[in-house]
C-alpha cells in the first residue's frame, strides 16, 4: 500500500501575493503549511527578486494547474538603462556600463514598438530551462554559457508608464505577455536596442490568467488565521476549482450522461459550444456541480479528459 498523505483534504485555489526574497516553491510550501493541506502546487514560477500574483492549487485543483501555467501574465517592471548585469537582474555583477543621460522618453517609446506582438526571444542563461538534464542556471553559476534557441512569444501590451532620465535611466513598463516570456530577456533586449544595455531592477506580477493583484493575499493576512487554527475562515478565502477555467466554454449534463462520462465513456451532448475543450457540470442551471474538463472528439462526442475524484 502507498503512503497516505498527511494533512487536510482541502481543494481550491489560493491567490497568493508572493513576497520578495522567497522562491515560488518555498512560498508554496509555506502556504501548504498554513492550510495544513495534503496536496499543493504552484502555477508558474516567480524569481525570488519578483513579487506578486502566484496562484497556489490545493487538492483537486492541482489537476487543472496546467491551464494556469499556459495562461497569459501581466507584469510591472523597472528597467535600469545604461548598465548590463550578468544575470539580467539586480542580483548580478555589473559587466558593462554606458551613460544614458542623453536618452529621451521618445527614444524609449520608439524602441518599444519593436517588441510588441509576436517576437522571438532567447531565454536567459539564468533560467530553469534544461540542457542535457541540467537547468541553465546551474551552468551559468559555473561560468558556462551555451547556445539557446530563440522561442516565439507574444507581447500583447507593452506600455511605458514612467521615465526617469539620468546616467542610469529608470524605465517603468507594463507588460502583458504569453507563457514562456522572460522579462529579464525583454529588459536586456530593450537595453540592447537602445545601445546602452539594461537590466531588471524590480518586477511584480499583477495578473496570472484570470487572477488579479486585487485578489492576492499575503502571508501576513493568512498566518493569524493559521495561528488560531481558523481553517474554516482560511477555506473561505479559496477560490473554486473552476475559477481558473472560465475561458473554456461550459456544458451542463444530465445525471445519466454524467455517470457515463465518469465511467470513462464518450457521450453525445446536444447543442455543444465550440471546443475542443469543455467545462463539464452535472445537473441543471440552479445548482450545477463542476465535474472537470472534457474534450470534443471528431465524431462530435464528448470524452472525459480531467475529472474530479468522487464524481
Amino acid at each position: 500500500m502507498g503512503r497516505r498523505r498527511k494533512g487536510r483534504s482541502v481543494s481550491g485555489i489560493l491567490v497568493l501575493d508572493k513576497p520578495l526574497e522567497r522562491s515560488s516553491n518555498s512560498a508554496m510550501i509555506v502556504a501548504r503549511a498554513i492550510y495544513k493541506a495534503a496536496k499543493a502546487g504552484h502555477t508558474g514560477a516567480l524569481d525570488p527578486l519578483a513579487s506578486g500574483v502566484l496562484p497556489i492549487c490545493f487538492g483537486e485543483a492541482t489537476k487543472f494547474s496546467q491551464y494556469l501555467l499556459d495562461a497569459d501574465k501581466v507584469y510591472r517592471t523597472t528597467v535600469i538603462v545604461g548598465e548590463r548585469r550578468s544575470t539580467g537582474d539586480a542580483e548580478g555583477e555589473i559587466i558593462a556600463e554606458a551613460d544614458a543621460s542623453a536618452m529621451t522618453r521618445e527614444a524609449v517609446e520608439a524602441v518599444l514598438s519593436q517588441f510588441r506582438g509576436d517576437i522571438l526571444q532567447v531565454p536567459p542563461m539564468h533560467s530553469a530551462l534544461k540542457r542535457d538534464g541540467k537547468p541553465l542556471y546551474e551552468l551559468a553559476r559555473r561560468g558556462l554559457e551555451v547556445e539557446r534557441e530563440a522561442r516565439p512569444v507574444t507581447i500583447s501590451r507593452l506600455e511605458l508608464e514612467s521615465f526617469v532620465p539620468g546616467e542610469r535611466a529608470e524605465v517603468s513598463l507594463l507588460v502583458h505577455c504569453s507563457k514562456g516570456t522572460y522579462i529579464r530577456s525583454l529588459a536586456e533586449d530593450i537595453g540592447e536596442a537602445l545601445g546602452l544595455g539594461g537590466y531588471v531592477a524590480a518586477l511584480r506580477r499583477l495578473q496570472a490568467g484570470p487572477f488579479e493583484e486585487s485578489q492576492a493575499l499575503s502571508f501576513e493576512q493568512l498566518q493569524p488565521l493559521r495561528d488560531r487554527e481558523a481553517f474554516d475562515e482560511l477555506d473561505t478565502l479559496l477560490l473554486p476549482l473552476d475559477s481558473a477555467l472560465q475561458h473554456i466554454p461550459s456544458v451542463s449534463l444530465s445525471d445519466t450522461t454524467a455517470d457515463f462520462l465518469v465511467q470513462g465513456q464518450a457521450v453525445f451532448v446536444p447543442k455543444l459550444p465550440e471546443g475542443p475543450l469543455l467545462r463539464l457540470y452535472r445537473g441543471g442551471d440552479a445548482q450545477p456541480q463542476f465535474m472537470g474538463i472534457g474534450e470534443i472528439l471528431d465524431d462530435g462526442r464528448v470524452t472525459p479528459r480531467r475529472l474530479l475524484a468522487n464524481m
